[in-house]
């Protein structure tokens, strides 16, 4: 598959401006088994932690509850949010390109980015927000001649 840079270098602030809700929250002091229900009713993989005024604490994802939690074997009513949660993320700016995005999340292993606009916590990018776009908007970095299919034997 031939691949070249976009021909747009779009930001991520776009990205944010198209879907609502941008993230959906959870307090530090919560249950982890209420922020599975929460991301279970919700249907999302990750929660925004925040506090009382709304500051950015760190995010909580499946991911987390499943390694943490569970293959801890660690209760989940008794469990806090606080204790499990993300906190030392790498982050993008509203600035930032969708390339960028796609660097620093392959460069950290992760699948979510906080994205700051200054100190001001903006939302959340996920793999899932990156995927969409390349698949939506960027179909210029797949050559259309090339045969894309693959025979196996």
């Amino acid at each position: 598959m031939a691949c070249q840079k976009s021909k747009t270098m779009e930001k991520i602030t776009s990205i944010l401006n198209r879907r609502e809700p941008h993230f959906h929250t959870v307090s530090p002091g919560s249950s982890v088994i209420d922020a599975l229900q929460q991301m279970r009713c919700e249907n999302v993989d990750y929660l925004v932690v925040i506090n009382d005024d709304e500051r950015f604490l760190g995010i909580i994802s499946d991911h987390d509850i499943a390694t943490r939690v569970v293959f801890g074997r660690k209760p989940l009513q008794k469990t806090s949010v606080k204790e499990i949660m993300n906190t030392r993320l790498p982050v993008v700016t509203t600035d930032d390109t969708v390339e960028k995005c796609m660097r620093t999340m392959h460069q950290h292993n992760v699948r979510f980015l906080p994205v700051f606009e200054g100190f001001n916590f903006k939302g959340i990018v996920s793999s899932d927000d990156i995927i969409c776009e390349v698949v939506e908007n960027r179909l210029d970095i797949f050559d259309p001649e090339e045969d894309q299919s693959y025979t196996f034997a």
